[in-house]
């Protein structure tokens, strides 16, 4: 697991191909993030499908809840089979460009 922070946002990346593992680590240290916007990138791990996105489903309702934008970068997946409550882009820079739309939504009250 690599964490970058850039600015409001935190970038971890998953560099195990361990997708459960690599969701127990981010719990783990969840406290540690929840007052960032965080990008998951998975894109690493070729055989992640949707079935694997939605075991995160539970953390990003949470996240959610304290007014932040988590953002998962999934190249191959048929992105709409993915969750409403779960957001999938395939780079790293449109996951950028969510969370800057997403902060500009919450500063005008949206």
């Amino acid at each position: 697991m690599k964490v970058t922070t850039k600015g409001h946002t935190i970038i971890i990346k998953d560099t195990e191909g361990d997708i459960v593992e690599f969701l127990d680590k981010v719990d783990n240290q969840y406290n540690s993030f929840k007052d960032y916007n965080l990008i998951l990138d998975i894109s690493h791990d070729k055989s992640v499908d949707v079935k694997n996105i939605k075991i995160f489903s539970d953390l990003a309702k949470k996240h959610k809840k304290v007014k932040k934008s988590l953002v998962f970068v999934v190249e191959d997946i048929d992105y709409n089979k993915v969750p409403a409550s779960i957001i999938v882009v395939p780079t790293q820079l449109e996951a950028q460009d969510l969370i800057e739309m997403d902060e500009i939504e919450r500063d005008l009250g949206f």
